[in-house]
């Protein structure tokens, strides 16, 4: 029987892994379930480094084979930031709404609000890395609207849709998000390999 430990403590995050990577595994479990407590230092220099850092860790630890990621929102006009630091954009112990009003006063009066969500997987299994990613694009609106999702959600615009993250129904959002995008990129990847 094929165990997954979803690195996270997120419920909302391991729902949408269970549901994507249902039938890869047999189980797919998180940190409350193994009863494992485990906060990962995330003090790489991109999203790849602490997804890996994190699922080695947990693998260590569990002895089965462990997935977890790392994501954030770059937005141009800010060089690339928040980036890595999103969580922590307006400090430490910064909450969503404290880190999406510092993001409004660096973008104030900015034209250029072009912004992407990206995210990094790392599955490692015995001695393989795999690691997949992806991305989303976006721009950030002029305040939050939408009462849907968490972070940064309430800011991101998605043209497609003519709505925020946090106003489109989770289905939608769950099927077009960079998570999305990059566990199915890891499912492909990990088809490929049983074949």
């Amino acid at each position: 029987m094929e165990r997954l430990l979803v690195a996270t403590n997120n419920a909302g995050k391991a729902k949408e892994i269970k549901a994507i990577l249902g039938n890869v595994y047999d189980e797919i479990i998180t940190f409350k379930d193994a009863g494992i407590v485990l906060d990962v230092v995330e003090d790489g220099d991109s999203f790849e480094e602490n997804a890996v850092k994190k699922a080695r860790e947990a693998a260590f630890l569990s002895g089965c084979d462990a997935l977890a990621d790392d994501s954030g929102l770059c937005v141009d006009a800010l060089g690339g930031a928040p980036g890595i630091r999103s969580a922590r954009y307006a400090g430490e112990s910064a909450t969503d709404a404290q880190n999406n009003e510092k993001l409004l006063r660096e973008l104030k009066n900015m034209k250029d609000r072009s912004a992407r969500f990206v995210c990094v997987v790392a599955l490692v299994k015995g001695e393989t890395l795999t690691t997949a990613q992806g991305e989303i694009k976006g721009e950030i609106a002029q305040h939050a609207s939408g009462s849907g999702g968490f972070g940064y959600d309430p800011l991101f615009f998605v043209t497609e849709y003519g709505q925020t993250f946090a106003q489109l129904p989770a289905d939608i959002k769950n099927s077009i998000s960079h998570r999305a995008q990059a566990l199915d990129s890891l499912k492909k990847k990990l088809t490929r390999e049983r074949i």
